[in-house]
């Protein structure tokens, strides 16, 4: 009799033990599932984040150095064409602390948009800078933040045709200027700087 109830407890014993170990195997799973699950999601959002960062990548930095029609030359501009000066935006990758050559100065009104890209990309919001001359149809008085436009510029790939919104709006002089960006490249005929983005060299 004892020899039959010291078998039945090792074998108890042994079946409590195999269900314990696959109990920790399928823990052990799930917490390889969910490291495998974070890092997919780190991806993800690593990925989306590049996305977001290629703005810059998809920009036209030079330009043709043609203006739209209807855009006035600055008469008394604070930095004259041919004039060097320090650049303090950085709209795009290496282009904070360049040195600028004034290419042309015009007085109109700037505004920052956000919109979707005809390209499907994701929205782009507080883009700096498209001009009044820059919007398809544009009305006579400058639009005011929250107004919707047609884009008729091309900065960026997507861009022209998108339908927008105005985000700020102000009376200004603008720059288009070229520089040697503090990556290496060389800029030419830039669109645009506003007066509050240059200093004096």
């Amino acid at each position: 009799m004892k020899m039959k109830q010291t078998t039945l407890f090792f074998l108890t014993l042994v079946v409590a033990v195999f269900l314990a170990a696959c109990s920790n195997g399928d823990k052990g799973d799930q917490h390889s599932n969910m490291n495998h699950s974070n890092k997919t999601e780190q991806k993800k959002d690593s990925s989306s984040m590049d996305h977001e960062g290629m703005e810059g990548m998809d920009m036209n930095h030079s330009g043709s150095g043609e203006v739209p029609k209807g855009l006035k030359e600055a008469q008394n501009p604070k930095f004259k064409v041919g004039s060097k000066a320090i650049i303090h935006a950085d709209h795009m990758e290496g282009m904070k602390g360049a040195e600028a050559t004034i290419v042309g100065a015009y007085d109109t009104t700037v505004y920052s948009i956000s919109y979707d890209p005809t390209t499907g990309r994701k929205r782009v919001t507080n883009h700096k800078w498209i001009i009044h001359e820059e919007i398809k149809n544009a009305s006579a008085k400058p639009y005011k933040p929250g107004d919707e436009v047609i884009v008729a510029a091309d900065h960026m790939k997507g861009m022209k045709g998108a339908k927008a919104v105005i985000d700020t709006a102000q009376q200004t002089t603008v720059y288009m200027v070229d520089y040697n960006s503090t990556t290496g490249e060389k800029v030419t005929n830039h669109k645009w700087v506003t007066e509050s983005e240059l200093s004096a060299k």
